[in-house]
């Protein structure tokens, strides 16, 4: 780097004359100024030493300013070099600048054009260190999690989002769909925090009866139901100085979550059947896929203890509104997959690529993980194609509005928005393999409203295809009939904006 306050600068002239001028003019102003009479002994000088700028002159013997230039540039690509020119050698000027110089000055000069001159190039060299060092830090920063692939915008919020909110002992909670990552930025969260060399304790909530619940998370007592002959330890005392992370909070039963809240307010709990307050010290990390405010409304979830979570909150995007990152993980999981499967330098075609890019992935970076390890397994060479991708992502919608003629007598409007919803719903159905939940997110409608109208248009179920041990698909057995005596669900049909999701 530079050796004074102002840079160091290379100037490069056969005429001892312009080079004593230029030496005057520079060092006045406190720049560092190295001299060289020729292009090869000022790339010499380049080679052995780091400049700021160069002012080298396009006319020279031996090797040019041009030659000078193309060299320099080799060098150090953002080395701003000044190109000195004849009035006469303009256009020789302006092609070193397509080159890559980044200005010129004719001779003769004046010393404040010079000196405009240099200092624009310093600036511009301190611009380039500093995006550079700007780049080099969200690397380093982003590399810290590594699990977590993504460059788009809304993954750098997240991972902005993590890197604030991980040295805090602040309450977290993450919310997204089933399959973008959840646990992952949890994992993250405890990993950049100052706990990251004590425990990281998951919990999946909901998947026992509150009492055993309960046991787990806070111990018990000799005694306190039926087989518990000895004391336990829960979760909670594993986590202490550490972090805890709650998996589907909303999953939690009320009488649990007051126990919860309990614990969060006072950093304490007592075990089940015992009488003694223990004091713990976690931080307490929560997620969830489903709405906790509607969840509230419908007396599901305390709300005292939502705001308690939701301290911090961080919003997951699914992977089908940050597409731009499908490619990167793509090449993590044939990389991942192929590495355990011994299968070497895999790709996918384009046109592989492009159908996964297309498809709107509902269960997410999970479904799109499965996807790629299904087609490493089954690949028989380092390319992967079309024909290794499921068929329920290679099957799109295609949908054309149909055209209609107005007779004489007029038409019916309603009669044409039905029939139009009807065939719509059952080309989406096709598309999705008769999966109502997958045909409902096609049409951006809740998976109700799809099974109402398929009730009302009375049509008929489509038997779903599900995936073998092989990835073949299988047609489950067709469901019965409808019989005479479940008739049809009717309802009445609002012409416009039928299809509409409020």
């Amino acid at each position: 780097m530079a050796t004074s306050r102002n840079g160091t600068i290379l100037v490069v002239d056969d005429e001892e004359i312009m080079r004593e001028i230029l030496e005057t003019l520079l060092t006045r102003e406190g720049y560092d100024v190295r001299l060289a009479s020729s292009g090869a002994e000022g790339l010499e000088l380049a080679r052995a030493l780091p400049f700021d700028a160069a002012i080298v002159d396009i006319m020279m013997p031996g090797i040019n300013g041009i030659e000078t230039l193309d060299e320099l540039k080799r060098i150090d690509e953002d080395l701003a070099v000044i190109i000195l020119t004849a009035y006469a050698s303009v256009e020789s000027a302006i092609s070193a600048m397509k080159a890559g110089a980044f200005d010129y000055i004719t001779k003769p000069f004046k010393n404040d054009e010079v000196l405009v001159v240099v200092r624009n190039a310093m600036e511009r060299r301190r611009l380039v260190h500093e995006n550079r060092s700007l780049r080099q830090n969200i690397q380093e920063r982003y590399h810290k999690f590594a699990n977590i692939i993504g460059k788009s915008p809304r993954m750098r919020q997240v991972f902005d989002l993590i890197i604030q909110a991980a040295p805090s002992r602040s309450t977290i909670l993450i919310q997204g769909e089933s399959g973008t990552g959840k646990e992952l930025v949890a994992r993250a969260i405890h990993a950049n925090s100052s706990r990251s060399e004590r425990s990281f304790i998951t919990v999946n909530s909901g998947n026992l009866p509150p009492d055993l619940l309960e046991s787990t998370l806070f111990g018990h007592v000799k005694g306190a139901f039926t087989g518990a002959v000895y004391p336990k330890k829960g979760m909670f005392d594993l986590a202490d100085k550490g972090s805890i992370f709650f998996d589907e909070i909303g999953n939690v039963p009320l009488e649990t979550q007051a126990k919860l809240l309990r614990v969060i307010q006072e950093r304490d709990f007592m075990r089940l059947g015992g009488m003694e307050t223990i004091k713990v010290d976690v931080r307490i990390i929560a997620a969830t896929n489903v709405d906790l405010r509607q969840m509230m409304e419908e007396g599901k979830f305390r709300e005292d203890l939502f705001y308690r979570l939701h301290v911090i909150s961080i919003q997951l995007p699914p992977l089908r509104d940050r597409k731009d990152d499908i490619p990167l993980l793509v090449h993590h999981f044939l990389e991942k997959y192929g590495e355990e499967n011994r299968k070497r330098d895999l790709e996918l075609t384009p046109e592989a690529l492009d159908l996964l890019t297309e498809y709107d992935w509902p269960g997410n970076v999970r479904e799109l993980e499965n996807v790629i390890e299904r087609a490493v397994v089954l690949s028989a060479g380092p390319r992967i194609g079309v024909e290794l991708i499921p068929d329920h992502v290679r099957k799109t919608p295609n949908f054309q509005m149909p055209q209609f003629v107005v007779p004489p007598e007029g038409i019916s409007f309603k009669d044409v928005i039905t029939d139009f919803e009807k065939k719509l719903i059952e080309s989406t159905l096709e598309a999705a393999g008769g999966v109502q939940k997958r045909a409902a997110e096609l049409l951006h409608i809740k998976p109700t409203t799809l099974n109402e109208m398929i009730k009302r248009y009375e049509i008929r179920p489509r038997r779903k295809r599900t995936m073998n041990g092989n990835g073949n698909g299988i047609e489950p057995a067709t469901p019965r009939e409808r019989t005479p005596a479940q008739p049809p669900v009717a309802g009445p049909l609002t012409p416009a904006g039928a299809l509409d999701e409020k």
